[in-house]
């Protein structure tokens, strides 16, 4: 017997027993390879065949549940402060948005790698072919997915008011967040040959409009707005590569260190520095990283501000009583 049908017999000995029950949700492809210590090609093969034994049905929205029950009732939509319900299409109705909003479940659970039009047909129990009526292909289902993340991202015309300072640091953890809840993000963005998304627009002009009001020229806008997408992006890629770590190896960063902290003790006791900083302990966390990282960069960008303060033009004479490059490069974060 195969791995992925030994797994698929014990989930279904659960729903046999009554340990999942009709409509409640089975295990995710990137939790079966956590939990079993499978690659996802295994995990996606678990599901399957469970599917073929008519056991679970997939279900917009949810997931993969146990069958025998109608589906689960979705979240109500929230508007204004009150609760709006939502009116899903029809049953057996497939619209672009009902894959898109597939697609980005997929890949929020399962990782980029996982994505492809068949994966998406399974989550939403159709024939791969129907997909292709409302997405050309899988670049430009892809592409409809990064847009329709980046509609989370907003700002306030309240927030408008910040300084340079803190509507970067706003815009740089708002992007964050945006990386966090969907670690796929990162790795799907590109700067050298950046896609037309449109809904990630308002974040540039956010960013660019900053930057621009405090005199510096298009040169050093652009790059410094290039600088700060890309050191949130980067630092931002290290979330999937993380996420398929674990899965791959069933481990946590921190509990694989641990296995192989002797052989990095041997490595580092010929570097007294490195061992006597690595004796006394550092707690690693992206997040503490991230921002770490962020506070230098925007204290980097105040001395390029500095050279060109509000209201003047690089190199124009400062007011008097102000030195030139005078800046409070330490504003408050919103």
């Amino acid at each position: 017997m195969d791995r992925y049908e030994q797994i698929a017999a014990e989930l279904q000995e659960r729903i046999e027993r009554g340990g999942l029950r009709p409509g409640d949700r089975v295990p995710s492809t990137r939790e079966i390879t956590r939990r079993w210590n499978v690659a996802m090609a295994t995990a996606t093969k678990v599901l399957a065949e469970l599917r073929g034994r008519g056991l679970v049905r997939a279900v917009p929205g949810v997931g993969t549940v146990v069958a025998g029950q109608p589906d689960p009732a979705p979240a109500p939509a929230r508007s204004g402060g009150r609760q709006v319900p939502r009116r899903p299409a029809p049953e057996g109705v497939l619209t672009a948005e009902r894959i898109v909003a597939a697609a980005v479940k997929v890949a929020d659970d399962e990782g980029l790698e996982a994505l492809s039009m068949r994966r998406v047909a399974a989550e939403l129990d159709v024939a791969t072919m129907s997909l292709y009526r409302h997405v050309p292909d899988k670049d430009g289902l892809l592409h409809r997915m990064m847009d329709l993340v980046f509609a989370d991202v907003s700002f306030t015309p309240a927030q408008g008011a910040l300084g340079w300072r803190a509507r970067l640091d706003l815009a740089a953890h708002l992007l964050w967040d945006l990386f966090r809840a969907h670690p796929w993000l990162a790795s799907a963005l590109s700067v050298t040959r950046p896609q037309p998304v449109a809904n990630a627009l308002p974040f540039g002009e956010w960013v660019l409009s900053a930057l621009a009001a405090e005199g510096l020229g298009v040169e050093d806008v652009f790059t410094a707005y290039l600088t700060l997408f890309n050191y949130v992006r980067g630092t931002a890629l290290n979330l999937e590569m993380e996420a398929t770590a674990e899965a791959a190896t069933g481990q946590d960063s921190e509990e694989w260190m641990d296995q192989r902290e002797e052989v990095f003790m041997e490595l580092v006791a010929a570097h007294p520095t490195f061992l006597r900083l690595t004796l006394e302990g550092y707690d690693f966390d992206l997040d503490r990283l991230f921002e770490f990282g962020l506070q230098r960069l925007l204290d980097g960008l105040a001395v390029l501000i500095g050279r060109a303060p509000e209201g003047r033009a690089p190199g124009a004479q400062a007011p008097e009583g102000r030195a030139p490059g005078a800046q409070d490069s330490r504003a408050p974060r919103s």
